[in-house]
């Protein structure tokens, strides 16, 4: 018998099995002999009647699985893993674009065995699980903002990404790249945000100037007849009034959900960028868009209450100002006005010479003010859209 691969568990199985065959014993005496069910008992009894003694065995167990895995295919999968495209993969983003990209569904397991004999790693270690704090419970009741720069083309220019995420469901709420960390890029996402879920309860960044003034800082002349007695920032301005509230993390172990998430980011899409054929800014925030949606299908979890503390953006704002830096200036005798050292004429003579001038600015509107050179265009908002130049 042993020669037709039974272990010594199937022969002791079949003499009890035998013995209920030949009267010898009840099914409730084999049920209890074996530890099973009168009603396995009786299958296999019928199984060896009609097979035989190959009958004990399971039906399956001298099948191959028609995912057999054979040399073949171990080396298909170590030169895909060493190709210039997934080269820079984890086994489990690898695992997961092989299913998404190569229409090979294999488990992580597998795909472990057969890179590990190859002597290849995974770029990520498991580290050991630690105790997070817990999440909210409602969607929207806690909002995390950061960003990170990282050579993110590998080209070796570092970018910023900036992020908000959702503390409750661990759902990216919006990304944007700059080539700094900056206020512009801040806004884009806070536009993201409000377009597609609406306003937050509460917003917690760090100490960046962007959200908070420095110690320094003293209070403008506009913010001293305004009644306030302590210096804001744009962003704060904003952020006051969609009626969110803002305070920063102290360390950066304190916002861990966001930290978390450029981890994942800097392992992921290096790779992803490379697939989609993305090399510039501009590319890169487009193609953010849809990764996003990939991102929280596969990480984002359930809130622990179904109440959303989102709520929708006041119809009477408009995004596309309050958005946006605001800058007063005053318009001179040539009707012209300063930003940064570059002088813009302003294309509509009646605005008058003299006249103080409200002043927004958005990246939806420009890129950056360090992309503006003489002989360019730039949009910007006057109380209305008005078209000026530089001189």
């Amino acid at each position: 018998m042993k020669g037709n691969n039974f272990t010594d568990m199937d022969i002791g199985k079949l003499i009890v099995i035998q013995e209920v065959i030949d009267g010898k014993k009840t099914g409730k005496q084999a049920s209890d002999k074996l530890d099973l069910s009168e009603r396995q008992i009786w299958r296999l009894v019928s199984k060896v009647k009609k097979h035989g003694n190959i009958g004990i065995k399971h039906g399956n167990c001298f099948n191959k699985t028609p995912k057999f895995i054979t040399d073949d295919f171990k080396k298909h999968i170590k030169d895909l893993k060493l190709s210039e495209d997934y080269c820079d993969t984890n086994f489990t983003h690898f695992q997961e674009l092989l299913a998404e990209r190569e229409n090979i569904n294999i488990s992580y397991s597998s795909v472990y065995k057969i890179l590990t004999e190859f002597g290849i790693k995974s770029k990520k270690k498991h580290k050991d699980r630690k105790t997070h704090r817990q999440r909210k419970q409602h969607m929207g009741e806690l909002v995390q903002a950061d960003g990170t720069p990282f050579d993110w083309f590998k080209d070796g220019h570092m970018y910023s990404i900036h992020g908000f995420i959702d503390d409750a469901t661990g759902k990216v709420l919006g990304a944007y790249m700059c080539e700094n960390e900056c206020l512009l890029g801040y806004l884009e996402v806070l536009r993201q945000m409000l377009t597609d879920y609406g306003i937050p309860q509460c917003l917690y960044p760090d100490k960046f100037s962007v959200f908070f003034p420095a110690r320094k800082q003293k209070l403008t002349i506009e913010e001293q007849l305004q009644g306030k007695t302590e210096p804001t920032t744009q962003f704060k301005r904003i952020i006051d009034v969609l009626g969110i509230n803002m305070f920063p993390a102290s360390t950066s172990q304190a916002k861990g959900r966001v930290e978390r998430l450029w981890e994942t980011f800097q392992d992921r899409l290096i790779t992803e960028f490379k697939l989609a054929n993305v090399h510039t800014i501009e590319e890169a925030n487009v193609f953010l868009k849809t990764y996003i949606k990939k991102y929280n299908k596969r990480f984002a979890v359930e809130p622990k209450s179904k109440e959303s503390y989102f709520v929708p953006v006041p119809s009477y704002l408009n995004l596309d100002l309050l958005l946006s830096i605001k800058l007063t200036r005053c318009i001179d005798a040539s009707g012209s006005f300063t930003i940064k050292n570059k002088k813009f004429q302003i294309l509509d003579n009646k605005i008058m010479p003299k006249t103080k001038i409200n002043i927004y600015i958005s990246q939806k509107l420009v890129l950056s003010l360090n992309t503006i050179i003489p002989n360019t265009k730039l949009y910007v908002l006057i109380s209305y859209l008005t078209l000026i130049r530089t001189k």
